[in-house]
């Protein structure tokens, strides 16, 4: 948010320059660590990234998983986490 056009004017004479930020890569600080529960519990996954509230998306192997009775999700700062409530067999 801080790329753009800077310029200094001292009423009579006026420097300008642009500024180009390069957005670093989101990388995983902590990733996910496998989880092994009993039908009917809550299960947690969480995971570390390395920039404040970046964008992630949950997969249950290449299905996107959205927030409902069943998941939730959060994003607190750097971690991500998503909740899956009374999981059953077909969850693994």
């Amino acid at each position: 948010e801080d790329t753009g056009e800077y310029s200094c004017d001292t009423g009579d004479q006026e420097t300008r320059a642009s500024l180009y930020v390069k957005a670093l890569p989101v990388l995983f600080q902590k990733q996910l660590k496998d989880e092994e529960a009993e039908e009917g519990a809550t299960v947690k996954f969480q995971c570390e990234l390395t920039k404040d509230s970046a964008a992630v998306e949950w997969r249950k192997g290449t299905m996107e998983l959205f927030p409902c009775a069943k998941y939730e999700m959060k994003l607190t700062g750097r971690r991500a986490e998503l909740v899956i409530h009374k999981v059953e067999p077909e969850d693994a």
